[in-house]
């Protein structure tokens, strides 16, 4: 299902490639004082405990360009994780809104906008693990919150605050049973 739905947009390959409208994006309140809720998103319906994983890569050049993984229960409960272009470099972005959003940031000062991204969100009852990893297969957390254990729907989203037209590729979208709840192996 589409949330948002971008006029320009093709799946095949087992992947999904979009190119973003013009200034959209998905936030709430907080610092800025905007509601924003026009951000694309593919997403499915999921029920409990999962993993959930992409890998991206798209074409960032400028401010607040994203993408990655959403994972929502309504307009004023979701979580986005992904690269988001910020302060002239890709950033490992995660925005978790309850009610009001909030903003995290990791610098990858290596990666370059062809690096590819691969994102992993698990939700273990009222709690959801936000995991990456740039290539090497050794995932590091982003983020360990509070989420409302509701049916939801979770699946690739890409924002453009700023232009449109970035050009985003995901790959490898799965919806499976959840990682095991140990944080450090």
């Amino acid at each position: 299902m589409w949330l948002n739905e971008p006029a320009e947009w093709q799946a095949a390959d087992g992947g999904l490639s979009l190119v973003t409208e013009k200034a959209t994006d998905f936030w709430r309140t907080t610092f800025y004082g905007f509601v924003r809720d026009s951000g694309h998103a593919f997403l499915h319906p999921v029920l409990g405990d999962f993993s959930a994983i992409v890998t991206v890569t798209a074409d960032y050049a400028e401010l607040y360009d994203q993408a990655g993984l959403m994972l929502r229960i309504d307009e004023t409960h979701w979580i986005k994780a992904g690269i988001e272009f910020t302060d002239g470099l890709m950033h490992f972005s995660t925005v978790v809104t309850r009610d009001v959003s909030d903003w995290s940031v990791i610098p990858l000062h290596d990666a370059r906008p062809d690096t590819p991204v691969t994102i992993r969100l698990t939700r273990h009852g009222d709690a959801v693990r936000v995991q990456f990893h740039t290539g090497d297969g050794r995932f590091q957390m982003a983020r360990l919150c509070p989420f409302p254990a509701d049916d939801a729907y979770v699946g690739m989203t890409a924002c453009t605050p700023e232009r449109q037209g970035l050009k985003v590729r995901f790959s490898g979208f799965t919806v499976g049973p959840p990682i095991p709840r140990r944080l450090h192996d």
